[in-house]
């Protein structure tokens, strides 16, 4: 999954915690990459209980890892309309997935 904000995506991870955060972003969950991090308005959602952007999304709930707040996320298709929906990723990407895909399965 790239960054939300500019398309970045992560390589593989060294030892020890990945500087990538993840969060919440219009009940979809989305990753940060560590130069994005660095911006004060990363248009987050936020914990309606005690205002944190550390919210991550699973299973149909956005829980806050600060407080431990848990709410039902609302349906994405009520919040957004399709031309603001977060981007697919950098072009290009699909066809990079396909080939690897193929690689790995052995598929020609």
């Amino acid at each position: 999954m790239p960054c939300y904000r500019c398309g970045a995506r992560q390589t593989d991870p060294v030892r020890g915690v990945s500087p990538w955060k993840r969060g919440v972003r219009r009940e979809a969950q989305v990753l940060v990459c560590p130069d994005c991090q660095r911006e004060h308005d990363l248009d987050l959602d936020t914990c309606a209980t005690c205002g944190s952007i550390a919210l991550i999304c699973r299973l149909g709930e956005v829980e806050c890892r600060s407080c431990g707040s848990v709410r039902l996320a609302r349906s994405r298709d009520s919040l957004i309309s399709a031309d603001s929906l977060v981007p697919a990723g950098p072009p290009g990407l699909a066809a990079e997935v396909e080939a690897a895909l193929n690689r790995v399965l052995g598929r020609s």
